[in-house]
């Protein structure tokens, strides 16, 4: 596939790589494509891999895979056209974090009776938003392993070939079968989950390495 990773932050990266590692063509979007560390992401990444404007990504890519801080997605989604997600699968990786002090958690900027992901569906009204990778952190979005397993990743959305192919491309980074929680309001749910991991991470050093698992029996 033709894939648009609109962000260049960790999550951008660690994701752009994943996918131009198993033969995805990937370009990466950035508000500046010349910026070091784009130019060091092309320079370690082969197979084709590009970088380019948010709207020169968000035109590209056949999906796109927003990874954009909160604070920032919907400047970004205007200044990449929301005419280029048209018909396509937008996974969004995002949570709406407001950070109010220095060294401590954030909390939840859109929560209850709203979340980002609806947020995002209402902006890009013609794409198909699936929510995914939000409740773990960048270190282990692609190949997971932990000394129990590998964790399980949770997604909703409103479209069901949207979330299908959404499906493979979580597999083919190494994860099981995503688990569906259903439509795009369960987004809800999904990312006060991430503030689960968030807070964890924040009381434990900022040591990233865990991540959640659904018992089954």
């Amino acid at each position: 596939m033709k894939i648009g990773v609109i962000g260049t932050g960790d999550v951008g990266r660690t994701l752009a790589s994943g996918l131009a590692r198993r033969g995805h063509l990937v370009m990466i979007g950035s508000r500046d494509p010349t910026i070091d560390r784009v130019r060091h992401w092309l320079t370690e990444t082969e197979h084709g891999s590009q970088a380019g404007t948010f709207s020169q990504a968000a035109a590209y890519g056949d999906i796109a895979i927003l990874c954009v801080n909160w604070a920032h997605v919907e400047d970004v989604i205007q200044l990449a056209g929301a005419g280029n997600f048209a018909g396509k699968l937008v996974i969004d990786t995002s949570n709406p974090l407001k950070f109010e002090a220095d060294g401590q958690a954030p909390v939840l900027a859109v929560a209850c009776s709203d979340s980002a992901g609806e947020s995002i569906q209402r902006w890009l009204p013609d794409a198909h938003i699936v929510k995914a990778f939000n409740i773990v952190g960048h270190a282990h979005m692609v190949e997971p392993d932990f000394p129990d397993g590998k964790p399980d990743m949770f997604i909703c959305g409103n479209d069901a070939d949207a979330k299908e192919i959404a499906t493979g491309i979580i597999e083919s980074l190494g994860w099981p079968e995503p688990i569906d929680l259903g439509g795009i309001q369960m987004s809800r749910y999904l990312e006060p989950l991430a503030m689960v991991w968030i807070t964890h991470f924040f009381n434990n050093g900022f040591n990233g390495n865990h991540a959640f698992k659904l018992l089954r029996k």
